[in-house]
């Protein structure tokens, strides 16, 4: 039976691959950081499933990773931890620096000092290019707008020096946006179809957001660790870019979000230029062809569509939230 090591595994990249690995028959490890309450919301369905076991540690502590890989002694290593949001990534540049990109030190240190033979996946970012115009792949030159886009930018690099310098199986999976009912309510798309959920409900009557003219390459989570995992199976390390390979303004996710619940956006929407970040990325859209032609991976579900389904789970999951508070 193979062990993999999740970090983030609390998170809408570790969740979906924590139940790809479990499919796949592995024992699965994840860290978890330690908190006053419990936030695991992502993975409690699989509470009480024998292969899948929790640990704490954080990317920030590197004895408790370094005691991880020694006792796990893991076959394959995803880093997916990190402080993800870009925009408070400006607002906390220091601890971002030391999770995102200090944190995938310490943990490729902890493989490298243990000796094991073990395959790593870094989760780089689409997030790098930055200002680079589109369409952006494998060899586009890096560009990083945001502290959290310098960040990743550093563990992207430190990845590929430990996989030259100590010939380890050590590769970057550069991923443009990927979304999912699981993504955190603070990004842009997950507060669409909640504020479109919350509309359709009469809980609230508008929503506001910051740029609506950003373009961004959106795929569905849950197709894009499978990509991840077939990247850890090839029999050479390389980094590779996912992407659907289609720009959409939110703007036009919003239509498609809104109009999905039978609304009209322009009617709901509002403008607020605090939510704008200090330097805009105007454009990611990627050329995935490299994965699809070396991993045979490939997006199915665009943005139109990831839309619509999260438009669905969120007026689900609402519509039992107010049934049971009208019920108690």
């Amino acid at each position: 039976m193979k062990r993999a090591l999740i970090t983030g595994i609390t998170g809408q990249d570790g969740s979906y691959l924590a139940e790809l690995l479990l499919e796949k028959g592995y024992e699965v490890h994840g860290l978890v950081r330690r908190h006053s309450t419990l936030n695991r919301s992502r993975i409690d369905h699989l509470g009480g499933t024998p292969d899948l076991h929790l640990h704490y540690g954080d990317l920030t502590d590197g004895v408790s990773l370094v005691n991880l890989v020694r006792d796990i002694e893991p076959h394959e290593v995803y880093n997916l931890g990190a402080q993800s949001h870009v925009k408070v990534s400006f607002e906390l540049p220091e601890y971002t620096a030391n999770t995102d990109a200090v944190g995938t030190l310490r943990l490729l240190e902890a493989i490298r000092a243990s000796g094991i033979d073990c395959r790593f996946y870094q989760a780089s970012t689409s997030e790098m290019f930055g200002a680079t115009p589109p369409p952006q792949d494998e060899r586009t030159v890096f560009y990083p707008r945001s502290p959290y886009g310098a960040a990743k930018l550093y563990s992207h690099w430190v990845t590929v020096n430990y996989r030259e310098a100590y010939d380890l199986f050590a590769v970057s999976g550069i991923l443009f946006n990927h979304e999912s009912p699981r993504r955190g309510e603070s990004f842009v798309t997950r507060k669409i179809t909640l504020g479109v959920a919350s509309i359709k409900l009469g809980i609230t009557d508008h929503l506001t957001l910051g740029n609506l003219d950003a373009v961004r390459d959106w795929g569905y989570a849950k197709e894009y660790v499978e990509g991840m995992w077939r990247m850890l199976q090839h029999d050479e390390p390389q980094d590779y870019v996912l992407a659907t390979g289609i720009g959409t303004t939110v703007r036009e996710f919003c239509e498609y979000a809104f109009s999905h619940a039978g609304l009209n956006w322009e009617d709901h929407v509002r403008y607020d230029q605090s939510y704008e970040r200090p330097t805009e990325v105007d454009a990611l859209i990627g050329d995935a062809s490299k994965a699809r032609e070396v991993l045979g991976w490939k997006p199915s579900t665009d943005a139109k569509g990831l839309a619509e389904l999260m438009v669905d789970a969120d007026i689900d999951q609402l519509g039992r939230l107010v049934a049971h508070k009208r019920e108690g």
